[in-house]
């Protein structure tokens, strides 16, 4: 059985990083699974942890009024969920839930941050990665307005 140090290595969120890091982080880090259906995660609720995926897939969701649980993106093997753990108050912003059988690493918040506050150069590394997954999520969540929104209107006899 691998190590959850091995698996850190193995996932593309620490692509590259040094791996006294690695050794650093994985101590926060323990592994889970959940079936299909199972809520990893609830809006409002205590944000203790994030999650690398390392196989199924996790539905973001979002209430609705009017229209129940929106999906606002799925995300599978290699993606990341979870950053609020970093910024008080420390509170889950959207579900999280299991589309079908999902295995992950969970990774505490509290760990890391005093972890980071210990080494602030790895606090700054997360930072930077997180960072750029935000950019990337805030990107496609632009693009799925488009979709859904679509362009806006043309003034008549326009193209």
């Amino acid at each position: 059985m691998k190590k959850i140090v091995d698996l850190l290595r193995e996932h593309p969120f620490f692509d590259g990083i040094e791996e006294e890091y690695l050794e650093f982080i994985g101590g926060c880090g323990e592994i889970v699974g959940y079936s299909a259906g199972d809520t990893i995660a609830e809006e409002h609720a205590p944000a203790e942890h994030f999650f690398l995926i390392r196989q199924g897939r996790v539905a973001i969701e979002t209430y609705v009024p009017g229209h129940g649980k929106v999906c606002l993106q799925t995300l599978q093997h290699g993606d990341i969920f979870g950053w609020s753990w970093l910024f008080p108050p420390h509170q889950w912003t959207f579900d999280a839930r299991a589309v079908d059988r999902v295995r992950a690493i969970r990774l505490g918040g509290k760990c890391l941050r005093q972890k980071c506050h210990q080494d602030p150069e790895l606090g700054y590394e997360l930072m930077r990665r997180f960072a750029r997954i935000m950019t990337e999520r805030l990107q496609a969540t632009r693009m799925q307005l488009l979709d859904i929104y679509g362009h806006p209107s043309r003034p008549a006899g326009g193209q």
